[in-house]
């Protein structure tokens, strides 16, 4: 198989292709990074509207649901039909976001034809017993579908363990991959406070953001003679509401704003305005793409809960991490790093290495040679 032949890739999700959450981000950003390289790319979706992106197939309607401590999408039953239309083209690859429903993931893989190379990712941790009996029973439903993959890739050694006991497969890792030059050159915004803090996520329970506004409390009530500081909450959610009860009575309304959702282009220079970026999610993650996004201004310093996904693309970097839902270790270390600027600037320096490996031109080629491995195997 030539190096420079060009590949027909078919990139498979069930949710839509409409919302930012981090897999749609990394379908997209792979997208774009494949069709610079002169590949034809084709999205084949669940439930999808948006209008900026050629060759999308949106293939169901889809019905929402929260599972796994997020909202999102699955598909009712795709048709047969018009699936069998789409793979006359005779795809080289496709590539499917995992944990995959039956109802149309499924069914693409089941009709493919047999020259096609079937790639998985697996892009999730569980959040809960429930999630994890869930899982499960995905897995037995795609018994009979699993089979077929060519290759399945994990984002991180959490996702390998969730995907080696949900679908019994040995995947390799590749993590995610982002345009890490997008987020290295934003320009920040003026500056309202000495130290600025950032809080970017969605507004449930499983992002932790609560713990985060009960550690600004235990700062405001046990320090004086601090340097002025503001946290900037983006993001929306079911529990904006009770957050923006917690700051009235707690007073923190001068320490605290919410800006509500950004679109994805005005993410960067949020991220870049920010002296410290805290990301206190429970659990449930299995990556953390959110603090790559961050670390690459390479001027916020990152703190994290320790929650397996977070740990782990951390290096397991003590100075960025906390125990997940400890409020009183959390506001120690956001006081810490207030007051020592150099250490902010050591961490920060720190982070931005660890995203320069997550780059699209590092991870790109990386899954670019999966496929073309996985190609010459099933055509050999």
């Amino acid at each position: 198989m030539s190096v420079n032949q060009k590949l027909r890739v078919g990139l498979v999700l069930d949710d839509t292709i409409d919302s930012s959450d981090g897999v749609q981000q990394f379908v997209l950003t792979l997208g774009k990074w494949l069709e610079n390289q002169g590949h034809s790319v084709f999205y084949l979706t669940g439930e999808s509207y948006r209008k900026d992106l050629s060759n999308l197939y949106s293939l169901s309607r889809n019905v929402h649901i929260r599972f796994n401590g997020n909202r999102f999408s699955i598909p009712l039953p795709a048709s047969k039909k018009t699936i069998n239309e789409i793979l006359g083209s005779k795809f080289d690859i496709l590539h499917i976001q995992m944990p995959y429903s039956p109802m149309l993931a499924g069914r693409i893989v089941k009709y493919a034809d047999a020259s096609t190379a079937v790639i998985g990712t697996f892009h999730i941790a569980p959040y809960g017993k429930f999630a994890s009996i869930a899982a499960q029973a995905l897995g037995l439903l795609s018994k009979t579908t699993i089979t077929r993959f060519d290759k399945v890739i994990a984002v991180s050694l959490t996702a390998d363990e969730m995907a080696r006991n949900m679908y019994k497969v040995k995947p390799i890792i590749i993590g995610n991959m982002f345009n890490y030059k997008k987020f290295s050159e934003a320009k920040p915004y003026d500056r309202q406070a000495t130290v600025e803090l950032l809080f970017l996520g969605r507004l449930v329970k499983r992002k932790g953001c609560i713990t985060l506004l009960e550690a600004l409390s235990i700062i405001q009530c046990s320090t004086t003679g601090m340097p002025k500081v503001r946290l900037t909450i983006v993001g929306d959610g079911p529990l904006k509401t009770q957050l923006e009860e917690y700051v009235a009575k707690k007073g923190l309304n001068d320490w605290v704003r919410f800006i509500g959702f950004i679109n994805e282009a005005d993410k960067p220079r949020y991220l870049a305005s920010a002296d410290i970026s805290v990301f206190p999610s429970i659990s449930g993650e299995s990556f953390g793409f959110v603090l790559l996004e961050a670390m690459s201004s390479g001027k916020s310093a990152i703190i994290a809960a320790d929650n397996p996904g977070y740990k782990t693309l951390l290096k397991y970097n003590q100075d960025m991490l906390f125990p997940a839902g400890d409020a009183i270790s959390l506001a120690s270390k956001i006081k810490e790093f207030i007051y020592d600027e150099a250490l902010r600037y050591k961490i920060a320096l720190a982070g931005r290495i660890i995203a320069k490996t997550y780059d699209q031109e590092v991870i790109g080629p990386a899954i670019n040679e999966e496929y073309r491995r996985a190609l010459h195997r099933r055509r050999a």
